[in-house]
């Protein structure tokens, strides 16, 4: 795949696109091009190999439909797809290595279908109807009443066969030389809430001597630049690719602040979208309640058919982006944000401190708890927000309202870096009120949440409705580290449970704990390794002063990087080193996905201090 945010193009190894439902060229919340494909000859191109950055990938192979009879392949082509915001441009070369002149015939047929992104997802693609407009002898634009495909296709041929697009070349080849022919395809959408970051600011980690872990250094930054869009704010990152394109707060935020040794930028961006989008009413349709951080940004509803999901444009469903809001904001003045911005940014400061002590625990126990009111929102809304994630040890899911370990630790950091922002602004009386509100927050998650089970001492997962601890051994503790919220002697108990290979995969932290009745390799949360996770447990683990638990994962997530050719994906299977010699992907995982990108900043630091 290519991408340039918010535009992507997805395709199998040779360049072909059809052969599967992700396949296409996708344009925010919509896909406009379903199917691609070249013939040279009229055959198929056999595919040799492939070369790629973010942007741009360019698909060997050889033409023997025009080639001679000698087993030497001399007629090569490659297929050059570059992507840009709102364009691509597919162009086609020739390469005659023999002594006598080819005939190429060079045809490109666009299958064009304007369906809206979920839809797509759930592989039940509504393209809608189209009309089309020649705009000259070699370009054409399809529309749906709103937005627009324009493809042109310069000295090509070009026919139309209902919504299906095909261009056609006869290319006179020299020996010894090469003969372009190519087409652009623009996309246009008016509707669109995000578009592409005028800037990318984002500079390179330093070389550490681990070829490995320059690789995907070299790769993640190269991903993560091309995954930056812009809501009017400044640069913030997409969740990831094909399926979440646009603004997500928890996601912008974590992978934010990962990369705060690489881009201030990128930081203040994120803060200035969100607290731009800040939570102003109560609205239990979308979740909104005042200075809550949201969710998710969409041009539309998202809809999940199957599931029962249907979340609307603008959607407040999360418990843990309100914190992490205040915690990227309190670590980028400490790396040199200025304190004129954070004094501009106050209001939505205290308005996100006043939602967690408004409305973040809404019985009155202190602990942050969702519940899904609606019916048709996410029915878990921490990190791992599938509907079966929080469980108990023997594998029963829990019913809410739910409070998770991590977002408590989450809120008494972003209560005591609160703290310290409102006494820089000079706010004594405040930043007084907070710190104790953290020291709260810490007695009450010492009497409830730690549990003992089979001789081993750990936080559980969550509170359940009841009050209940859901008993069973996640990653979701190894978020509480370096967080404020457990003692050095808490935090090495939690570090060396993490470090256990029932935990350690050796690709990664797995999600789940292999002895719990829930464990299970390609759960998406419940088994699984998320680059992402290891990399924020490895970060809380240096900010802990764990060095040695850290370098242990860091050493698994770099070997996992390799294996992935330094694209980490969203997640994959927990199978151990000995279940797989190499990591196994999770189908529809995406892939770049920002914050496993970014998972390569504390992984650096823990192997080589940077």
């Amino acid at each position: 795949m290519v991408l340039e945010a918010p535009t992507q193009s997805w395709s199998d190894a040779s360049g072909e696109m059809g052969g599967a439902a992700i396949h296409g060229v996708f344009h925010g919340d919509w896909r406009y091009v379903r199917g691609l494909s070249l013939r040279v000859g009229g055959e198929p191109v056999e595919a040799t190999g492939t070369g790629r950055s973010a942007g741009r990938v360019v698909f060997h192979g050889v033409a023997r439909a025009i080639d001679d009879e000698t087993p030497d392949p001399r007629v090569l082509v490659e297929r050059e797809r570059s992507v840009a915001a709102g364009a691509l441009e597919e162009r086609v070369r020739i390469r005659n290595g023999l002594d006598e002149a080819v005939t190429a015939d060079v045809e490109l047929a666009v299958d064009v279908s304007i369906a809206e992104l979920s839809t797509v997802k759930a592989g039940l693609p509504a393209p809608m109807p189209l009309s089309w407009r020649e705009q000259g002898p070699d370009a054409l634009e399809a529309g749906d009443g709103t937005r627009t495909l324009a493809l042109a296709a310069p000295g090509a041929e070009v026919s139309r066969d209902g919504d299906r697009v095909v261009v056609r070349w006869r290319l006179q080849v020299a020996p010894g030389s090469a003969v372009d022919a190519g087409l652009t395809i623009g996309l246009h959408d008016p509707t669109a809430v995000v578009g592409p970051a005028a800037d990318r600011p984002l500079a390179e980690l330093e070389p550490s001597g681990d070829a490995a872990l320059d690789r995907w250094a070299a790769c993640a930054a190269d991903d993560l630049r091309a995954l930056l869009l812009d809501a009017g704010q400044g640069p913030f990152a997409a969740a990831g690719a094909p399926w979440f394109m646009t603004l997500f707060g928890r996601d912008s935020l974590i992978t934010a602040r990962l990369l705060l040794p690489l881009s201030l930028e990128l930081a203040e961006g994120t803060l200035r979208t969100l607290a731009a989008r800040q939570g102003a009413v109560v609205d239990p349709a979308t979740a909104e309640q005042p200075g809550k951080i949201l969710h998710e940004l969409r041009q539309s509803t998202f809809t999940m058919p199957g599931e029962g999901i249907v979340l609307p444009p603008v959607y407040f469903g999360t418990i843990d982006a309100t914190p992490l809001w205040v915690v990227l904001l309190h670590d980028a003045w400490r790396a040199g944000l200025p304190i004129a911005t954070v004094r501009e940014l106050r209001p939505a400061l205290e308005g996100a401190l006043g939602w967690l002590r408004d409305h973040g625990s809404p019985d009155g126990s202190g602990f942050l708890k969702y519940i899904d009111e609606t019916g048709t929102g996410l029915a878990n809304q921490g990190w791992k927000d599938s509907g079966d994630s929080v469980r108990f040890r023997d594998g029963r899911i829990a019913e809410g309202p739910i409070a998770l370990c991590e977002v408590q630790a989450q809120a008494c950091q972003a209560a005591e870096d609160g703290a310290a922002l409102l006494e820089a602004l000079g706010d004594t009386e405040g930043a007084d009120e907070w710190r104790a509100w953290a020291e709260g927050m810490r007695e009450r998650f010492r009497a409830a949440f730690w549990v003992e089970r089979d001789g081993e001492r750990y936080p559980a997962i969550a509170l359940d409705g009841e009050g209940e601890p859901v008993d069973a051994k996640t990653s979701n503790m190894g978020q509480l580290l370096g967080t404020t919220l457990l003692t050095a002697e808490e935090e090495a108990q939690v570090a060396r449970l993490l470090v256990d290979e029932r935990f350690a995969s050796g690709w990664g932290l797995r999600t789940m704990s292999t002895d719990q009745g829930g464990y299970w390799p390609l759960s998406y949360h419940c088994g699984s390794v998320w680059p992402h996770d290891t990399g924020v447990v490895i970060e809380g683990m240096l900010r802990a002063g764990l060095g040695d638990a850290a370098r242990v994962l860091a050493a698994q997530l770099v070997r996992a990087a390799d294996a992935f050719d330094g694209r980490l994906p969203e997640l994959f299977a927990g199978f151990s080193r000995d279940e797989a010699s190499s990591p196994v992907a999770y189908p529809a995982s995406c892939r770049p996905q920002a914050w496993s990108a970014a998972a390569v900043v504390p992984v650096h630091r823990a192997l080589a201090g940077g």
